[in-house]
């Protein structure tokens, strides 16, 4: 299961199916995580965040499955600083993009890719702030978390993946990234 790489982590990959109905009805948490998106900085500041143009559950309840994928990455180097977490995400989340991406295309589903800052504008800040289009509509996705969907709880009773949060300045003993597709 498992695959060491040269990067410095092992990855742990985890796939589920689920019904989409019986998913938005046991996972999704939408007033409790607007909530938690309005306390952020990049609410209404980013294309991938809230508020969305369209209602996200309209958007999702045309689908009749969900396909979850989570990935455990594991640092070799178990002091690594809190502010690695990116760089060290960043080969990963990129190469699960391109992979839902591609999903979406062949299955005509909506994917939903992870919480953070644009993988696409190479550091420039979101067009949303300027209120001028998305750069890259076509690559652009909310996470689920976004959309208002517990992702601790889907790692635990999904995927048996149990999160873990960094205590101080150090990453985790894993990172945790949980991503999906309805279809």
């Amino acid at each position: 299961m498992g695959t060491e790489t040269d990067l410095g982590y092992s990855i742990d990959r985890y796939e589920a199916e689920m019904d989409a109905q019986d998913y938005i009805r046991g996972f999704r948490r939408a007033d409790y995580f607007i909530k938690l998106c309005q306390e952020c900085g990049n609410y209404g500041r980013r294309y991938g965040c809230p508020p969305f143009e369209e209602d996200p559950l309209a958007a999702i309840n045309r689908y009749a499955h969900i396909h979850i994928i989570g990935v455990k990455i594991v640092p070799n180097d178990r002091s690594l600083p809190l502010k690695a977490v990116h760089q060290l995400m960043k080969p990963v989340t990129d190469k699960l993009n391109e992979e839902l991406l591609a999903m979406e295309m062949s299955s005509g589903g909506k994917a939903y890719g992870f919480a953070g800052s644009c993988p696409y504008c190479d550091g420039e800040p979101c067009a949303r702030i300027d209120s001028k289009p998305c750069r890259h509509p076509d690559k652009v996705r909310p996470s689920l978390e976004a959309i208002g969907f517990d992702i601790s709880k889907t790692a635990k009773d999904v995927l048996g993946l149990e999160i873990k949060w960094s205590k101080g300045d150090v990453v985790p003993e894993y990172l945790t990234l949980v991503c999906g597709l309805f279809y």
